[in-house]
């Protein structure tokens, strides 16, 4: 296909996910007040006429005269992007797709089927987790003091909760795409697993802010299930390639092993020997040649 082809497809593909992405949009404008009620609603809101003192409860308040437009079209924007993924990630793929051979292919497919659900499983642990993070926070708050929570900020932080657990559940995902290709290995991984569920706890405790150990291991206990899974199928994968190809775990400048097995040597055949030189194809008084000289028992040539 000529590269006039191609932009023109790739022209065509982003004017339909645009489409989709803008449509979506629009739909979210309309319902933006049911989507801001729904994120903030792990924020504990104080009841009407009751002013928050301490960390009790807290009043979620526009901060300047431009937040309510601002915040309603950034909701909006990020629930187009999001609701309308399958249409433009359809829409990559579709553009990418013919380049691809078969494997990668089935690769990707894979990668997609298991990806979406990892994320939404994420995303909806950490809307779990939300109210017990946010009445920590607010529990801060010393006597005598009001929380009033800017409605921008509550979202952002729900947000990111969201978006930085889903993104933590793919991990496992990664790391057996990771082995599927050859990059890394069943082995190595397991080697790593005590630096790894170090680093998902402490990931854990700075992602959830809560006193008790109970966010920590709702995120960290999951992804620590996910990785050692990741590491048994990467095993189990090894031994199928190393199985189908013994030389398959060997680098490209590493040498395979040879069999140094001693054989059983066979007869000596004689093995008649000729004459090195021309001049040595005739002996003493042998005619059609030139007669060779022997001196001290040598033959002299020269």
């Amino acid at each position: 296909m000529p590269l006039v082809e191609h932009l023109r497809e790739l022209r065509n593909r982003m004017a339909k996910a645009l489409l989709a992405i803008t449509a979506v949009t629009i739909v979210a404008l309309v319902y933006s007040e049911e989507l801001m009620q729904f994120l903030s609603d792990p924020v504990p809101k104080c009841p009407p006429g009751v002013t928050s003192d301490g960390g009790n409860c807290a009043q979620v308040v526009f901060s300047t005269l431009m937040a309510p437009f601002s915040t309603t079209i950034q909701l909006s924007l990020t629930a187009g992007l999001v609701i309308a993924s399958p249409v433009w990630l359809y829409q990559l793929w579709a553009f990418v797709a013919p380049g691809l051979h078969k494997s990668e292919k089935k690769y990707t497919y894979a990668f997609v089927g298991a990806a979406v659900p990892l994320f939404s499983a994420g995303a909806y642990l950490a809307y779990l987790i939300l109210p017990i993070s946010v009445k920590v926070l607010i529990s801060l708050t010393p006597a005598g003091s009001a929380n009033l929570l800017s409605l921008g900020d509550v979202l952002d932080f729900t947000l990111r909760m969201v978006l930085v657990f889903g993104l933590a559940f793919e991990l496992p995902l990664v790391l057996v795409m990771l082995n599927l290709t050859g990059v890394l290995t069943g082995r190595r991984m397991a080697g790593w697993w005590r630096g790894v569920i170090m680093g998902v706890f402490v990931f854990g405790a700075v992602i959830t802010p809560t006193t008790d150990p109970v966010g920590m291991i709702a995120l960290a206990g999951p992804i620590t299930v996910l990785y050692f899974g990741a590491v048994g199928f990467s095993l189990l994968n090894d031994r199928r390639r190393k199985r189908n190809n013994p030389d398959a775990e060997l680098d490209d400048d590493e040498a395979s092993e040879l069999d140094l097995t001693p054989e059983t040597v066979g007869a000596i055949e004689p093995v008649s020997a000729g004459r090195a030189l021309p001049e040595q194809a005739t002996g003493p008084g042998e005619t059609g040649g030139s007669t060779a000289h022997r001196v001290n028992g040598y033959d002299d040539i020269t």
